[in-house]
């Protein structure tokens, strides 16, 4: 015990040391777990708390045109500025350019007239089967002009089509308004009161959300819970700059040789590394989710809101840090200089990331990635948190991602000890 006590004081001074390796351990992913919760928090809410603006140019003269108007207000998506029908695509385009907006609607010239139009064709062929004779429109309504939308470069695609489905359902709330009104002329010769059309559109059925959780919780899942795992992780795993430049520097001074001649053995100075580098882990992670509990409300973002199973917390966390522990050592030991091991740490842990599911969700990878995505330890540490701080699991319910994670971790150390035993280190 005293030979490893000696060791771990000796590790954690060289760590002290390090102040690069520190503000990479712990700076950078307290920034990032910050700016990005931030940055998806305000995307999450950017429908219900921020309009987006609109600019809306009505080039027609009809009724139908204005309650068109009426139903994107209404959808209270949008910032609308109305301009002239007058004014030339280009001139919008020039607006949008300087930023008024991000999204232009042209309502074009006889919009009314053909909706109209279409509509009595329509009622007419609904009509028909009672043998009931209604006018025809001789306008011919297929030729009538879209409605256009200009959009801005920087919207992006997911949420355009989520504007376009709003311009749909204003569009078709439109049509059988119009529809509606020709159907009940015909069969009752005067025009439909306010009253019953408001009953007959209005839609009295609404979508009641319910996440999925394994103890019954009703809580929402917010930014904060979704990025405070992921980043912890990511903190986690690059310690790889400190841990494995340690390796790369002891493996070129000759430490490991010396080891050999002194009454001691190289396991110890390893598992002082892994102990030493696992509280690292730990500590990291504690100050992240203290800051996701403490500090993020004062930043206006939504607080984190820790698992019921605090042991099962704990768990993932330290598997989680043993492996990326593991992995720090491996490359140190088969890097050959500190630049290497810096360069091949920081991209390697991106990839892992990225293929994980840690940037992009692990349901969007394409099918030609879910093996690529289940060797990525990274992969499996953000399974077992999700499984506890968003589906209220526990270590029972998250055991199945972390065998896996147990199994890779072993894996990264038996091929470790093989280059150590190649390189004549032990």
């Amino acid at each position: 015990m005293y030979k490893l006590r000696a060791t771990i004081l000796k590790d954690l001074r060289l760590l002290f040391r390090d102040k690069v390796g520190v503000i990479f351990m712990f700076v950078m992913p307290i920034i990032l777990a910050v700016v990005i919760t931030a940055v998806q928090n305000s995307t999450f809410q950017l429908v219900n708390d921020n309009k987006v603006p609109l600019i809306l140019a009505n080039r027609d003269n009809g009724q139908t045109s204005l309650r068109l108007i009426d139903a994107i207000k209404s959808s209270e998506m949008f910032d609308m500025k109305q301009v002239k029908g007058s004014e030339t695509d280009e001139d919008i385009i020039a607006r949008m350019h300087a930023k008024d907006a991000l999204v232009a609607i042209i309502i074009p010239a006889g919009f009314s007239a053909k909706v109209k139009a279409k509509s009595k064709k329509v009622a007419a062929n609904a009509l028909k089967d009672f043998e009931i004779k209604a006018d025809k429109a001789k306008a011919n309504y297929d030729s009538v002009l879209p409605v256009h939308m200009y959009y801005h470069p920087v919207l992006q695609e997911s949420f355009r089509m989520s504007v376009r489905g709003t311009l749909r359902g204003a569009l078709q709330l439109v049509e059988s308004k119009e529809i509606l009104q020709n159907l009940y002329f015909e069969l009752n010769n005067q025009v439909i009161p306010d009253n019953l059309e408001k009953e007959i559109i209005k839609n009295n059925f609404d979508i009641t959300e319910t996440p999925v959780s394994r103890d019954g919780s009703r809580t929402t899942p917010n930014a904060t819970q979704h990025n405070i795992p992921a980043w912890t992780i990511f903190a986690m795993f690059f310690i790889v700059i400190s841990l494995g430049s340690s390796v790369v520097r002891e493996k070129l001074s000759g430490s490991f040789v010396r080891l050999k001649t002194m009454p001691t053995s190289f396991v110890t100075a390893l598992l002082s590394k892994q102990i030493t580098f696992v509280f690292v882990t730990l500590l990291q992670a504690a100050v992240i989710f203290a800051l996701g509990i403490w500090l993020f409300p004062y930043l206006g973002l939504p607080a984190l809101n820790l698992p019921s199973d605090l042991g099962g917390l704990f768990v993932v966390s330290l598997m989680s840090g043993w492996c990326a522990v593991s992995f720090a050592i491996f490359l140190g030991v088969f890097a050959q200089t500190q630049e290497q091991v810096n360069g091949i740490g920081a991209v390697s842990i991106v990839l892992l990331a990225a293929i994980g599911g840690l940037l992009v969700p692990s349901f969007a990878m394409p099918a030609s990635f879910q093996l690529l995505m289940r060797l990525s330890p990274l992969h499996w540490c953000l399974e077992a948190f999700y499984g506890l701080f968003l589906e209220g699991g526990t270590l029972k319910d998250i055991i199945r991602n972390i065998f896996p994670l147990f199994v890779i971790t072993i894996l990264i150390q038996l091929i470790t000890l093989w280059g150590l035993k190649r390189q004549q280190l032990i």
